[in-house]
């Protein structure tokens, strides 16, 4: 039998410090057994930089970002500044006991199967990226390739991001429908050669696919995907009050 699982999806766009408190106010109660393993899809008001966890802020043209715009958040998770746009976001909340193996490289690729058949539901053949890749020091997720990747041939598709609580992991990365190539490569400071290599090896479901797909398909395809790749079920779910008021919490003393 499948293990049951909780969807949330967002109705609503939320700004950059509400989605990262939510997703860590979902672990934290996952961690305590209050809740279900979750996957949560949800996206963005505006623009917004989220910073991993101990990134250095040096690296973001913060008053660029003010111009523009952009709002910058931390994330709960490690790794580098991801510019989220025109975008669908995951967040799965799930532990030891609902599967997840321990490790970081074991779990990535056991979670990175549902992204896999998601994307193949949208048309995309995707993969675990093979070979690391990376653009010296630069602060931008996308100038550099790690295992916890999807890639379509050489070119860099989305990625993710983790961090674990006891034997509770907390994992999150985007579907990527366009990216404003402009607009990226100012915010983390990139010269003409990084801008050339961001648009050299990555790519778009808009890229790949010809044309944008609508959010809602989009949807459709990450549940199905985890649905298929993880061998679980899901039923409709929502946040509880608790974990509105953690979340709550974190934005205001964030």
């Amino acid at each position: 039998m499948a293990r049951t699982w909780r969807l949330i999806v967002d109705d609503a766009p939320g700004d950059g410090a509400w989605n990262m408190a939510v997703d860590a106010a979902i672990q934290s109660a996952r961690a305590t057994g209050d809740v279900p393993p979750t996957l949560r899809i949800y996206s963005w008001i505006r623009p917004t930089i989220s910073l991993g966890r101990f990134q250095d802020v040096s690296g973001v043209d913060l008053e660029s970002c003010r111009e523009r715009g952009v709002d910058v958040v931390r994330r709960l998770t490690g790794g580098r500044g991801v510019l989220h746009d025109d975008e669908i976001t995951y967040s799965v909340a799930a532990s030891v006991d609902d599967g997840v193996p321990r490790g970081t490289a074991a779990s990535y690729r056991y979670l990175c199967a549902g992204l896999e058949e998601a994307y193949r539901i949208l048309g995309v053949d995707a993969e675990l990226t093979r070979r690391t890749r990376g653009s010296g020091a630069s602060p931008a997720c996308y100038l550099h390739a790690t295992p916890a990747d999807l890639s379509v041939g050489t070119r860099k598709l989305s990625g993710s991001a983790q961090v674990w609580s006891g034997t509770t992991v907390l994992q999150h990365g985007s579907f990527t429908i366009s990216r404003d190539l402009e607009l990226e490569s100012q915010a983390f400071r990139m010269d003409a050669a990084a801008r050339r290599s961001l648009a050299r090896s990555t790519a778009t479901l808009a890229d790949l696919l010809g044309v944008k797909p609508s959010r809602e398909t989009i949807t459709r395809a990450v549940s199905k995907g985890f649905e298929q790749g993880l061998g679980v079920s899901f039923f409709d779910g929502a946040l509880t009050a608790d974990e509105v008021r953690d979340a709550r919490e974190r934005v205001r003393q964030a």
